[in-house]
């Protein structure tokens, strides 16, 4: 009987630790990697958006300011248009 308390104090750590490995641990490697991958994400888009400035530039030295402006703006219409209508591939096989 002089044993119980130790033995009651044991199974409140184990039980704490148990919990702990359900909840705590979890929930600590989710957010490390929502972390890394938000860091990914804004490294992309800044990598898309020095890649898009660079292609202007480059074209614009190539054929000029406004044919640049032209094509790049045409690109984005022709892609935006796409994607528009792959929005809802129901209603484009209809029509």
């Amino acid at each position: 009987m002089d044993d119980f308390p130790t033995q009651i104090a044991d199974l409140l750590v184990q039980t704490a630790a148990r919990i702990r490995a359900m909840t705590v641990d979890r929930i600590a490697g989710y957010t490390k990697w929502a972390a890394v991958g938000l860091v990914v994400a804004m490294l992309a888009f800044v990598l898309v958006v020095f890649l898009l400035i660079g292609l202007f530039r480059w074209l614009g030295e190539l054929i000029g300011v406004e044919a640049a402006f032209a094509l790049v703006g045409g690109l984005f219409v022709v892609v935006g248009m796409f994607l528009w209508r792959q929005k809802n591939p129901d209603q484009a096989k209809e029509q």
